[in-house]
């Protein structure tokens, strides 16, 4: 991005919204953020208060999405329904909001002539696939409609490329935790889940035998590859995973949260039984995004784990 550029963050007040609000301020961006704040948070942009304008707005409303558009080059579009259980309990919304809402920003973008439109998608694509890691050739096969919505969006993102000449780049997210992610929402994940049952004392509870294995990495990593695939003139029109490429099993997880929350403490995770229909192994081949956006993991496990339970600390602890 050229410096003082003006950019576009849909969803920029939640979990890593609002971490790549910062580092586009930081980095002398003109940053404009769309937000309808039913999972976003004000207090997420309160360290870029100021420095930001905030426009509350839904990206089903074309005609809203169409005035904060002006003036753009960089549009990074976050904003969606983000979890798996409301797809389930209303596809209708869900449509609505990834695919509709989608379509609208890339509409709005054609017409004030957007230099590239950066669209976050979802390791969830890959479906049940055992294979791992996971290569962006892998075949696709999304099993709820929130994933089939982040595959719908991708492929509009393919066709205004192919279509209209507008960039577009595509980063299917792995298992992104850090501070800010909400304990109360509905996408907030295993590590929230773990850190909430640690602050009341209580065991991680370990769906399965703890062997399955996942792919986390810290938001700020996430955040460089925003920008990195804004900037890197390759990106365009291409997919691309974005991981730590490590996997990690739950039961390590467990076992590093807990030393890292409650130092000394001899609980040890408890389990039920496993979710039906839970991916055994899931690892992002980070091979394409190292090549192509030079993107480099620089957060371990340990560290990320550290940074979040101080934040944890700090935020929740209390409440």
């Amino acid at each position: 991005m050229a410096h003082s550029e003006k950019v576009l963050v849909t969803g920029g007040a939640g979990f890593i919204g609002s971490h790549l609000v910062e580092a586009l301020v930081a980095d002398g961006s003109r940053v404009v953020v769309f937000d309808d704040f039913s999972t976003g948070l004000a207090r997420n942009l309160e360290r870029s208060q100021g420095s930001v304008d905030i426009v509350e707005g839904d990206v089903r409303d074309l005609a809203a999405l169409r005035g904060v558009t002006k003036g753009v080059g960089i549009v990074f579009h976050l904003a969606a329904m983000p979890a798996v259980a409301p797809s389930i309990a209303d596809p209708l919304a869900c449509g609505a909001i990834n695919v509709g809402g989608t379509l609208h920003v890339l509409l709005a973008a054609r017409e004030a002539g957007v230099r590239r439109v950066v669209f976050t998608s979802s390791a969830a694509v890959y479906g049940a696939d055992p294979t791992s890691p996971k290569a962006e050739t892998l075949p696709t096969l999304p099993l709820s409609p929130y994933a089939a919505s982040k595959l719908a969006g991708e492929e509009f993102a393919h066709a205004f490329s192919h279509v209209y000449g507008i960039e577009t780049a595509i980063l299917r997210l792995f298992n992104v935790y850090g501070p800010r992610q909400n304990p109360e929402s509905e996408d907030s994940g295993v590590i929230t889940r773990f850190l909430s049952r640690l602050a009341a004392g209580e065991a991680p509870l370990v769906d399965g035998d703890g062997q399955q294995s996942r792919d986390f990495i810290f938001v700020s990593d996430i955040v460089a590859a925003f920008l990195r695939a804004a900037k890197a003139p390759e990106a365009s029109g291409e997919v691309f995973n974005i991981g730590s490429g490590r996997s990690t099993t739950i039961n390590e997880l467990a076992t590093t949260l807990t030393s890292t929350m409650l130092p000394g403490s001899s609980l040890r995770p408890m389990h039920r039984a496993a979710r039906v229909g839970d991916v055994r192994h899931s690892c992002a081949d980070i091979t394409k995004a190292k090549s192509v956006l030079e993107f480099e993991p620089m957060v371990n496990l340990r560290d990320g784990l550290a940074k979040t339970v101080e934040w944890w600390r700090e935020e929740w602890i209390g409440r």
